[in-house]
C-alpha cells in the first residue's frame, strides 16, 4: 500500500464511502422508530387521535334524537357504528392529523441537527441517501399509524357504542357488512397516501433548518395555507392541484359504483407531491453542511 492511499481514504466523504453492512437499514429503522415512538410528546399526540372518535361516538351515543328526527349522519352512526371511522377521520384530517404529522415530520432531520446528532449519525457511517431513506420510512410509518389509531379506536367505539351491521351507503344502497370493512380498507389506504404527501413535505423542511420547531410550525403551515388557497373562489382553477384539495375524496368509496379513475388520478396526485419533496430533501441533505 502506498503512502499516498490512507491520506486519500481519509479525505474522502464517509457518506460517499460507507459499507453495505447485512440488516444494517432494518436496525436503523428499528431505532428510528423507537426513537420516535419513545417520544412522550408523539405518544400524547397519538393519544389525542384516539380520543376523536370516543368523544364523537359518546356525544352521538347521548344525544341521537329519540324520533329519528336530526342530522342525517347522527342517524347514520347511531344506525351502524362503522360510520363513526369515516366520521372521526373527516373530523382529524383537518388539524388533528396534519398536527402529528408535522410534528413527527418536522423533526426528523431538524431534531437531530439540532441536537448536534445527525453528524454522528453520519459518522457511524451511514450515507446521507439511507439516512434520508430511513427518516422517510420513518415519517411514513408514523403517518400511517397515526391513521390507523382513528380508524381502529373509531371502529371499536363504533362496534361497542352501535353494532356494526350491513352498510347504507351514500347512494342510498345497502351493501353487506364483509363489502363495508373492505370499503373502510380503502378508506385507510387511501387518507394515508394523502397524507405522505404532507409528510413528505415536512421532511424537506426539516432538512432547511436546524429548528426543529419551526420546521413543525412550517409543515402545518403548508396543509393550513394549501386549505386556505382552497377556500378561495378565485382560485378554483388550480384547486384541484392543491395538496389538500382530495384529501376528503375517500367519500367515492361509499358509492354504489366508486370512480376508480377519480381515486388513482388523486391518489397519483399525493404520491406526486411525495416525489418532488423527497427528490428536494435528498439533493438539500446532499449538499447540507452537518459538520460543524
Amino acid at each position: 500500500m502506498s503512502s499516498s492511499e490512507p491520506v486519500a481514504a481519509a479525505a474522502a466523504p464517509p457518506w460517499r464511502t460507507a459499507p453495505h453492512l447485512p440488516g444494517a437499514f432494518r436496525r436503523l429503522y428499528a431505532g428510528e422508530m423507537r426513537l420516535v415512538l419513545g417520544r412522550r410528546r408523539n405518544q400524547a399526540l397519538l393519544g389525542v387521535l384516539a380520543v376523536v372518535p370516543l368523544v364523537i361516538g359518546v356525544a352521538v351515543r347521548l344525544s341521537t334524537p329519540r324520533n329519528g328526527d336530526g342530522p342525517q349522519f347522527l342517524s347514520q352512526i347511531a344506525g351502524n357504528g362503522l360510520f363513526l371511522v369515516f366520521t372521526a377521520l373527516t373530523v382529524a384530517l383537518p388539524f388533528f392529523l396534519p398536527l402529528v404529522v408535522g410534528v413527527v415530520a418536522g423533526d426528523s432531520i431538524a431534531g437531530e441537527a439540532g441536537t448536534g446528532t445527525l453528524r454522528y449519525l453520519l459518522a457511524v457511517p451511514v450515507t446521507r441517501g439511507r439516512l434520508l431513506a430511513v427518516k422517510a420510512l420513518g415519517v411514513a410509518s408514523c403517518t400511517a399509524l397515526a391513521v390507523l389509531v382513528v380508524a381502529l379506536v373509531g371502529l371499536l367505539a363504533g362496534a361497542v357504542l352501535f353494532g356494526l351491521h350491513d352498510v347504507t351507503l351514500l347512494s342510498g344502497d345497502t351493501v353487506s357488512l364483509a363489502d363495508g370493512l373492505l370499503r373502510t380498507v380503502g378508506v385507510v389506504v387511501f387518507v394515508v397516501v394523502a397524507l405522505f404527501g404532507l409528510a413528505a413535505g415536512g421532511l424537506f423542511v426539516s432538512t432547511l433548518t436546524e429548528n426543529a420547531i419551526a420546521a413543525m410550525a412550517t409543515t402545518i403551515g403548508i396543509a393550513v395555507f394549501s386549505a386556505l388557497l382552497d377556500a378561495v373562489p378565485e382560485l378554483r382553477p388550480i384547486a384541484g392541484a392543491l395538496l389538500t384539495h382530495h384529501w376528503l375524496g375517500f367519500g367515492e368509496l361509499l358509492r354504489t359504483a366508486p370512480d376508480g379513475g377519480a381515486l388513482l388520478r388523486w391518489s397519483l396526485l399525493h404520491l406526486a407531491y411525495v416525489a418532488v419533496f423527497l427528490s428536494l430533501a435528498w439533493a438539500r441533505l446532499q449538499t447540507k453542511d452537518v459538520t460543524s
